[in-house]
Parts: structure tokens; sequence; C-alpha cells
């Protein structure tokens, strides 16, 4: 059995704000990461050999011990997968558009039927265009005419996608391929164009540029250019097909720009930015709406506009801010609008009438439920389309139509293995944190579950971005819950939960609520005898995975074992290097180390790297993905070098680097499903069970 790898040690220091610190591993971040994100084979020979000796060692020492156990998990999951699936179609003019899964594939087939019924017809067969490495496709879009898909892959996990274009009469795609895009792609109306965004030299989305069809991608004119590192770019179009929407936003301030879909020209601002002023917008009969949280709106509101003179002088409140009731999302129909809004802390959808301002909602009574709402294709239309699950209960599709309010069911997740809701319990309970904050726990455990502190617990968190934590049906954590386990999500301040203050109380100087917050849904399951102190597996990744480090600094006495995905664990000097894709624009979420320093000192006193010491951890098992630009591969190799040097006890420690992926992990269905299923052997063989 090989020994655990000891990364060497190199002298490196630094010093801002005249305080200097040594970083003996950060000879693992390779100069070269730009070209290494592209062409994974360039990477230092000396880092590759570290990083496949830590992946030797994993292997050595958990995965073929474990193979059989990952295996009959990873069967378990695919049983509970219908393989040869089916979206619901999606209709636009004379089409239907859908995308399907065959059995034993890992990739979708985009299709599309005559809408008034008719044979299959298979537009693009992700299989085929896979081969045998990395795909992570970005979709496909279909022109009005019908006769054009653009689809957008990316071949190293690096996210930078190639646009193909494929004529639907002949099937074959054109020679002429825009290239290293940022994924983010739509049609002009003519269909003779396309805009899609750009990166800079340092992987940040900044330009938007219009191809024209028939030109090379060398001529194509920039329709839009972003001069703050902080902000990124996103190019979208309006429902009604008025507008070409160009939206710059870092995470806490926005401003939209728009061209005329039909005629193109130059953009033109809605309102100039302002900071912390967030702002989006959807268009009907020349009246913009605009979900925004201007004038103190904290958990937006809905203005209106002139589409000709948008303004904010000219905004009119159509639906006022209300304190604690979060307006999620927007959408706007020929006729009708609909929001979607969490209020304690659960979802609901509202459906306003245009013609007569009536209005609706629609919600479900279970403890905790996961609720979305979107529309298809077609702006001049009375139905949208909901989808509902809980942990306990698969996914439902809906078609629901506005005008009648007849609720048609499309389909139920299918589960072939069986699958029986009453097998099953939910709840939703509440953590005290030390500052007197209710902390939602949502729970997931097999009926007829003892209280008395036996159980195997995995609880899961991230808290970052302001992103919540659905609770959603999952066939993956069925195979923790029928072993015993309780599944228990944290919805820790960070996320939106509770509405935006919920997310404020979790960033920049309230960031560790975020991990206090953690630790006090831990206690709370202990005392209430769901578990107890050494049985609970925590587990999270990206943001998810700096909760991970920091619980493991804080308390590691309480953790069975810590599974941490692409951790974002060198917080301090990623805020520190303006060179990566994602430094400047989270200094609004993290804060600026480099300008102040009060956050400076702020993160360091709680960078999981930073904070490292000479205790006794729990087992921990961290991944990486070599192409990740967005948590690079080198913050989990520092890290656990860093624990590997530093740290006390006998725990195991593991770092598995995918040295052919980036942040989502490996790309197929199937591929995906055996990492879940190493992190839940991981998490069972911490908990002291066999399997």
């Amino acid at each position: 059995m090989v020994q655990p790898p000891l990364a060497k040690r190199i002298a490196h220091s630094s010093s801002h704000h005249g305080i200097v610190r040594e970083d003996p591993w950060a000879w693992l971040r390779a100069d070269n990461w730009q070209e290494v994100m592209q062409k994974p084979e360039v990477l230092d020979e000396e880092i590759r050999a570290y990083l496949e000796a830590e992946n030797a060692y994993y292997e050595d020492h958990f995965g073929k011990p474990t193979a059989d156990l990952q295996d009959r998990i990873y069967r378990e999951i695919r049983g509970r997968i219908k393989e040869d699936d089916s979206g619901v179609a999606s209709p636009h003019g004379p089409f239907a558009y859908n995308s399907r899964m065959i059995e034993g594939q890992q990739y979708p087939l985009v299709v599309r039927t005559p809408r008034a019924g008719g044979a299959e017809t298979v537009l693009l067969d992700c299989n085929k265009e896979a081969g045998e490495g990395y795909f992570g496709f970005a979709g496909a879009s279909h022109d009005d005419t019908h006769r054009y898909l653009a689809w957008a892959a990316d071949r190293a996990g690096s996210e930078y996608y190639d646009i193909v274009v494929r004529d639907l009469d002949t099937g074959i795609d054109s020679e002429e391929i825009i290239r290293g895009t940022a994924g983010g792609y739509v049609w002009s109306n003519d269909s003779r164009a396309i805009y899609y965004t750009e990166y800079d030299d340092n992987h940040r989305p900044w330009r938007i540029r219009r191809h024209d069809i028939g030109t090379a991608q060398a001529d194509d004119p920039v329709i839009y250019e972003e001069r703050d590192p902080g902000f990124f770019v996103s190019v979208g179009k309006t429902l009604s097909d008025k507008f070409i929407v160009i939206d710059a936003h870092d995470h806490q301030t926005s401003e939209v720009w728009l061209i005329d879909a039909a005629t193109g020209g130059q953009p033109r601002c809605v309102s100039p930015r302002q900071t912390d002023r967030e702002y989006e917008i959807d268009e009907r009969s020349g009246t913009l709406f605009i979900r925004t949280n201007a004038d103190g709106a904290e958990d937006f509101k809905i203005v209106t506009a002139p589409a000709d003179d948008p303004g904010s002088e000219n905004w009119v409140d159509l639906v006022p801010h209300r304190q604690g009731v979060l307006i999620l999302d927007l959408i706007v129909l020929s006729n009708h609008m609909l929001r979607l809004e969490r209020f304690n802390g659960l979802p609901r959808i509202v459906v306003r009438d245009l013609r007569t301002d009536r209005e609706e909602t629609v919600h479900f009574e279970e403890d905790a439920y996961s609720l979305g709402m979107s529309v298809g294709y077609e702006f001049d239309t009375s139905v949208f389309r909901l989808t509902y699950s809980s942990p306990t209960t698969p996914q439902q599709t809906f078609d629901v139509d506005l005008e009648t309010g007849e609720r048609t069911l499309l389909k139920t997740q299918e589960v072939p293995s069986g699958h029986d809701p009453d097998d099953y319990e939910t709840r939703r309970l509440f953590a005290r944190a030390p500052d007197g904050e209710e902390v939602p726990v949502t729970l997931l455990y097999r009926k007829g579950l003892v209280l008395d502190g036996s159980n195997p617990t995995l609880l899961y968190g991230y808290g970052a971005y302001g992103m919540s934590m659905p609770a959603a049906f999952s066939v993956s954590v069925l195979s923790l819950v029928d072993r015993g386990f309780v599944y228990a999500i944290a919805h820790v301040r960070g996320g939106m939960e509770k509405g935006y203050r919920w997310y404020r109380l979790g960033r920049r100087e309230h960031k560790t609520n975020t991990f206090t917050d953690f630790i006090a849904a831990a206690e709370m399951l202990i005392e209430k005898g769901y578990t107890a102190k050494g049985q609970i597996v925590a587990q999270g990744g990206s943001a998810g995975g700096m909760l991970m480090g920091a619980i493991a600094n804080m308390r590691p006495e309480l953790w069975a074992g810590i599974v941490a995905q692409v951790p974002f664990v060198d917080v301090l000097n990623t805020m520190l290097d303006d060179t990566l894709p994602l430094t400047p624009p989270e200094w609004p979420e993290w804060g600026n180390p480099i300008t102040s320093i009060e956050d400076y000192r702020r993160i360091a006193a709680y960078a999981p790297y930073e904070q490292v010491s000479a205790q006794a951890y729990p087992p921990i098992f961290a991944l990486a993905g070599l192409t990740d630009p967005r948590v690079t591969y080198w913050e989990p190799a520092k890290w656990v070098a860093r624990l590997r040097a530093t740290g006390l006890g006998e725990a195991p420690l593991y770092l598995r680097t995918n040295m052919g992926a980036g942040h989502g992990g490996a790309s197929g269905r199937f591929d995906r499903l055996k990492e879940t299923a190493m992190c839940y052997a991981f998490a069972i063989k911490s908990a002291g069970l066999d399997g």
C-alpha cells in the first residue's frame, strides 16, 4: 500500500498591508493555468505527479477496498433512473421540441415532432458528438425559421464552448464554427446572425459579439464590451422576441442593455448601474416589467416602465415590496404575469391577469417542497409549466391553463426500481443559532425512525451567493436513507431561504454566520435524538466546500467525516489574485483584501486553508477538477497538503482530482453517478457502517 503523498515545501512569502504570510504550497498553482484550462496536457509535470500520487493513494486506500460498495450504490441509483426517459415537449410554431435519453447512453437526443402529430426527427444525438472524452453540452437553440439549430459543447471541462450551426434540412453542420465562446448565445429574429458571449484573457465573459452567418469569426463585430473586470456579461432575449437583452452584473449590481431584435443596431441602456441595485427585465406591448431591489426593496418588487423611455425616473410600482416575501423570478406572457416567490421558507407561484389585475396563488401543503415555473418558446399563450417535488415525492410536471384554471399532469418522474412515498418522512425543523436566529433544516428519513441518537446522518449545506437549497426529490440520497441515514439540509445564512436579509446576514462581515448556523443545525439534530456527535457526515461543494473547511477547523469532533467537493478553501489567496476569473466579481460577496485591511483580516480569520491547525481532524474526502475555472484545482490540493503536514491524528485524508473534468465533475450522466457513489461510500464507511 502506498503511503500518503507529502507535498514538498518551497519557501514563498507575500506581504499585504504590512502583513507577511508564508505559503510553502503556493507552487501547486500552475503559472500557465489559463493554458491548462484548455489543454490539460501542458500542466507542469511536477504538479501532475503530485496530483496523480494523491489519486493513487485514494485508489489504494479507499477506492479499491470499497469498489464493491461503490458499485452497489451506483447500481441502486441507476436503477432508480428511467434510462429511456423523455422530457416534456414544448410547442413552437409548426413543431414541438423535446429532448430524451436512450437506455445505456450518457447524453441526450434533441428531437422534434410536427405539432399536429407525426414522426419524430432526431435533430442532434449528443452521444455521437461526444466521442470518448469530456463533453459538456450547453444546449441547442433553433432559429425562428426552424431550419437551423445552433448547439454548443465544451470538450475539456474548462467552460470554453464551440458553437456549431446545423442545417436541419440536410443534417449537416456548417464549417464556420464559433470557437472558444463563453457558452451563451441567441439568434437574431431574421436568423441571419447569432449574438454570443466571449471571454477575456482571464476567463471572464466580458464581450457580446454578433456572428453574421456566412462570415469569418474574426470579422464578428463587438456589440458590447464590459470595462469593469468585476462585472460579467450575458446575452438573452425577451419571450416576446422584441429585444436582445445584454445583462452586465456582479453579485449585487446589474445593468441591462437592449437591442431591437428585429432591426439590430446598437444597444441602449435601460438604467445606468448603481452600486447594490439589481434589476432584470421582461417585455409586453411596449412596456418593460422589471424585477428590482431599487429604493430599499430588499426582497424585491416589480415595476413597469415604457420600453422607449425606460430610465428609473419612469419606474412605477406594480407589485410593491413586502418585507419577508422574496420575489425570485418573473415571467411575462401576452395576457399574464407570473412571479415565483418565497414566503416562510417555502415557494409559491402568483399569477396576475394583466387585463384585470386579478391574482391567484399556487402553493402546496407539505412541510417542505420544491416548486418551479417555466414557459416554452411562445409568448402568445395562456399555458405555463409547473414542476413540483418534495424529498418524498418524485417530480411532477403540469401544464396550467391560465384562462380556464385547468391543471394537466404531463409527467410523473418514474422510479423503475420502485418507490413508495409512504415509506419515508419529511420534516422541517429549526435550529437556534448563537445569535438567536432560527435556521431551517429539512429532514428525510424512513418512517419508524427511533430518536435514540444512534442514527448516522448526512448534513448538507451551501450558504453563499443567495442560492437557496431546494427541498426536492433525489433518487441518489435514497441510497443513504435506505441504509438508516437521516438526510438533512441546513438552510444556512448566505442563501435566501428566508428572504434577502438571510443572504445579507451570511456574506462579507457576517460570513461566519454561515458556519455557526451549520454547527447549530448539527447540535439541534443531536439534542433531538436524531443522531449523535461523531455520527454526522457533513457534505458541501464549491462555496459549500468552504463551509466544510471552516466547520472542520471550528468543531472537528462533531463530524464522522467530511465530503468537500471542489471546495473553495483557499479564499484569501484567491481574493488576492485579481487575474483569476471569479475574483473581481466576487469582491462584493467576500470583500476585497487587496484594498481593505479589514477585509484582509476578516477573510484570513475564517479561510479554511489559513486556519488549518495542529488538531485532530475527522476523515476528509476532497474532490477537484483539473480544468475547473471556478474553484481551481490547486485550492483543494493546497488544503490537503497543509492538512497532511499540520493536522494530528490518524483519520484518513483523501484528495481525488478528475484529470479530465472541471467544476461540474464528469460530464456523462452515469459517470456523474459514479462520483456520487464514491462520496456516499465514504459517508457510509465514515459512519461506521459496512454498507
